[in-house]
């Protein structure tokens, strides 16, 4: 089965909270076409300075079996604009997999994807994004959580271990430990185990 990503892009997102999970779910092209999407296609600039091109633009009306949203700066600019809240609701209602990086979780929650749900996001952001956000139940010590068909990620680099979860739930465990391998990646399967978490935070 064929399943299309759409890996959500806006300007100055967090490079590695997209190419990160995306390189892992690129091993298996078989199994998954990703598509690049934002506001209008063309190039949007990283939060690092290179820019991705948008395959697709969000008025196309496409819809996607697994959205990817990365954080990064530019969460701060976009996550009151109502052309991304309409767009990630109306996607996240038929998708099979809704995901989040880092404060890509805000977008989410936002939205109100996450109302009512287990949710976690970056670390050094936890406050200013939960502060916003009073309907979603924040877990601070997570690397990732599954809450149905919803994953959300911590900083940064744990969208890596997220998104070797969701190939674990799509393909089984031998895909998600195989694409491990080929990245040299060693994996955290273990969504509790938080190493950036500090001594007393709580789940």
């Amino acid at each position: 089965m064929m399943r299309t990503l759409a890996a959500v892009l806006f300007p100055d997102f967090e490079m590695l909270d997209l190419y990160g999970p995306l390189e892992m779910f690129s091993i298996f092209r078989d199994d998954f076409e990703i598509r690049t999407v934002a506001l209008e296609t063309g190039p949007v600039k990283s939060s690092g300075g290179p820019s991705t091109v948008a395959d697709d633009a969000m008025g196309e009306g496409r819809q996607y079996d697994i959205l990817l949203v990365p954080g990064g700066h530019g969460t701060r600019t976009v996550c009151n604009n109502t052309n991304y809240q309409n767009w990630l609701k109306s996607q996240s209602e038929a998708a099979e997999y809704t995901t989040s990086v880092c404060t890509g979780s805000l977008l989410l929650a936002k939205a109100g994807i996450l109302d009512g749900r287990r949710a976690t996001t970056n670390k050094m952001a936890y406050d200013w994004v939960a502060d916003q956000t009073g309907r979603v139940d924040w877990q601070r010590r997570a690397r990732w959580v599954q809450d149905g068909s919803i994953f959300t990620s911590s900083g940064v680099s744990a969208g890596l271990d997220m998104a070797l979860a969701v190939i674990e739930d799509c393909l089984g465990p031998k895909a998600a430990a195989d694409a491990a391998r080929k990245a040299e990646y060693i994996r955290n399967a273990d969504p509790d185990n938080d190493p950036f978490a500090a001594p007393g935070d709580k789940t």
